[in-house]
């Protein structure tokens, strides 16, 4: 039994910590971590799942960017426990948070990412975006919320502070 919830200002260092245990060190070195740098995140889209014996077991966060005039999500991180990895948390983080962002009226989302586990949810290669340096082009993935959200949108990625 889990349980999917609001991430909560008193989960933030229990996400922190879960986010250290699954991601190499370093990870805040990241380019996408600049785009977040003193920017809130969207709280609404920060979800936790718990087992049932209130342990976290996952977390999925949002934040909100600028290609041009265009404002889109970032999403991530996503994270699962390695304990209940396999077991399709990851992906109802994933559709739960996708379905409450569109919505909300957000149109777009864009993530740093594994093609082939992202591709899955609808998430496509974006050609014409471009995240803040050191990134991998092939690794910049969107997903339209609604149908031509994406459609000449095109530049660099930017903080939506």
């Amino acid at each position: 039994m889990f349980t999917l919830e609001t991430e909560q200002p008193v989960d933030y260092w229990e996400v922190e910590a879960l986010y250290d245990l699954c991601f190499a060190p370093g990870r805040e070195a990241l380019s996408s971590y600049r785009l977040r740098d003193d920017v809130p995140p969207v709280r609404d889209l920060c979800r936790v799942v718990r087992d049932g014996a209130g342990i976290l077991a996952g977390a999925i966060r949002y934040w909100p960017v600028r290609i041009g005039p265009a404002r889109a999500l970032l999403l991530g991180p996503v994270a699962v426990h390695p304990t209940h990895q396999g077991e399709g948390l990851g992906a109802l983080l994933m559709r739960d948070s996708l379905e409450r962002a569109a919505a909300l009226g957000w149109e777009r989302v864009i993530l740093v990412g594994d093609a082939p586990y992202y591709s899955r949810f609808g998430f496509t290669k974006l050609e014409a975006v471009e995240m803040p340096p050191p990134t991998n082009p092939e690794r910049v993935l969107g997903l339209e919320l609604r149908p031509g959200a994406w459609e000449d949108v095109a530049g660099k990625v930017g903080r939506d502070a």
